[in-house]
């Protein structure tokens, strides 16, 4: 009951407030940032990323295949899925005073839908082509806001890639999903000056943000991990 009686919507110095009460799935969002920020020691490591060629593919693929063409998150997505294979302590997680290791890439995705943040699973990820990534992401979201999406898939997320690019945010550094070692944050593809050839030259660039298990992940070896997505992604045909 709040002050003076009334409980409820109550009026005041701050106008007409009102308790409300958060869903199943904003519950379960709430209590997992808490955990993770009380629980994990958090490194944040950025690069900037020159996307020049990865804006010159994304322009073929719309031509060819119009609006299912893969787009920028599908690009980050299939980079980090193939760069885990190589950094395997980044799909991993510290539990319980241990090191715990997967044998497979599942990468979660990140959905603003129903008033939460969801993270559907893209599975084995690092087994699908970019066109695959594409139209898997495409479903999970369309899913997850419908609320139609399942507990299956939502479940085994080995590492998770998140982005705002859309609302074109440049760069954010969110918490480590909780139960994971670290996450990459990809910011919106943006007109930038470059410096190519030792000359500044107008073109386009993205900032990633990897944040990690500072118990299980290292500077030089996040750095690493950053550094073969960003070559990925600047040589996409390699995608």
């Amino acid at each position: 009951m709040e002050a003076g009686g009334q409980s409820g919507a109550a009026l005041g110095g701050r106008g007409r407030t009102e308790a409300v009460e958060p869903s199943s799935l904003q519950r379960t969002y709430a209590r997992r940032v808490a955990e993770s920020k009380a629980t994990i020691p958090h490194l944040y490591l950025r690069a900037e990323v020159d996307m020049g060629e990865a804006v010159a593919l994304r322009e073929r693929l719309r031509a060819a295949l119009g609006d299912g063409a893969p787009g920028y998150v599908d690009m980050v997505v299939r980079a980090a899925a193939l760069a885990l294979r190589e950094h395997p302590r980044l799909n991993g997680a510290y539990r319980d005073a241990r090191f715990t290791a997967h044998s497979r890439v599942n990468v979660a995705v990140t959905v603003a839908a129903q008033e939460t943040l969801i993270l559907p699973v893209i599975s084995d990820a690092d087994q699908q082509e970019l066109a695959v990534i594409a139209q898997r992401r495409a479903e999970l979201t369309q899913r997850a806001r419908s609320g139609e999406i399942t507990r299956p898939e939502l479940s085994g997320a080995t590492f998770t890639v998140a982005s705002y690019g859309d609302e074109g945010v440049d760069e954010f550094a969110p918490a480590v999903v909780h139960g994971q070692g670290a996450l990459l944050a990809a910011g919106a593809v943006r007109e930038a000056p470059l410096v190519r050839d030792g000359a500044v030259v107008a073109g386009h660039a993205m900032t990633l943000t990897l944040c990690c298990d500072q118990r299980l992940i290292q500077g030089a070896e996040g750095a690493a991990f950053l550094r073969h997505v960003r070559g990925l992604l600047e040589q996409p045909d390699r995608l």
